[in-house]
């Protein structure tokens, strides 16, 4: 009797950045807006509640939805308005840019919101790559063979030595990128890795926004 092998685990990729700050603007704009709708007069309370219908979901798909999952079989991407299920077989390639980008076999690109390119970051790391750079060429780099990863040490300004990582400095989003190109070549040819793409739109984002939105275009029309 033969047993299916264990399911692998989710790697969950999020934006730190993007949940703090929609939960800010949700909380900005629930005080806001119930307030209105408690202590409005005339249109004021309708106005209100069809604005946080139309305008909460919005917020919640372009900040606290996305996310990227990862397994050994497939890709799962849940954008500010569709989920995308991407088996590794169909994956041509990651790219990132300006943003970062999944590739499908059948010429398709999908967008990974969870994982937006930050300019500064790579710029921070190639300061930090050059600095490195710079003191190795100085003689004033670390020592070689005795970091913990084979990066080697260097001073940390306190008296004592840190761990250099070996290579040029990544930026963070870049680094996530490069653990899914990894899992890519390693689960691409899988027999489990294999099956189509599926495209699912988030209809319990897109229902709430329309109606908000028409709740608003009749308030408007009505005068």
């Amino acid at each position: 009797m033969t047993t299916a092998p264990p399911e692998s685990r989710d790697r969950i990729y999020r934006s730190p950045m993007a949940l703090i700050g929609g939960s800010l603007v949700l909380v900005i704009i629930g005080w806001l807006g119930i307030d209105a709708v408690v202590s409005g007069t005339g249109r004021t309370p309708w106005l209100a509640l069809a604005t946080l219908i139309l305008v909460v979901p919005l917020v919640v798909a372009f900040t606290l939805r996305p996310a990227v999952f990862a397994n050994h079989d497939r890709l799962r991407i849940r954008n500010p308005f569709r989920v995308i299920v991407v088996p590794w077989g169909e994956v041509e390639t990651l790219r990132s840019g300006y943003s970062n980008e999944v590739l499908v076999t059948s010429g398709a690109k999908y967008q990974l919101w969870a994982i937006p390119v930050s300019l500064r970051g790579r710029k921070k790391a190639a300061r930090q790559t050059a600095q490195q750079s710079a003191r190795q060429s100085s003689g004033r780099g670390p020592t070689r063979g005795l970091g913990l990863f084979g990066g080697g040490m260097q001073a940390d300004g306190f008296g004592g030595r840190t761990p250099v990582p070996e290579g040029p400095t990544r930026a963070e989003t870049d680094k996530i990128i490069d653990e899914l190109r990894e899992l890519l070549e390693a689960r691409g040819k899988a027999r489990t890795s294999q099956g189509e793409v599926t495209v699912r739109w988030a209809y319990e984002i897109v229902g709430p926004a329309v109606a908000g939105a028409v709740l608003l275009a009749i308030l408007a029309a009505l005068g």
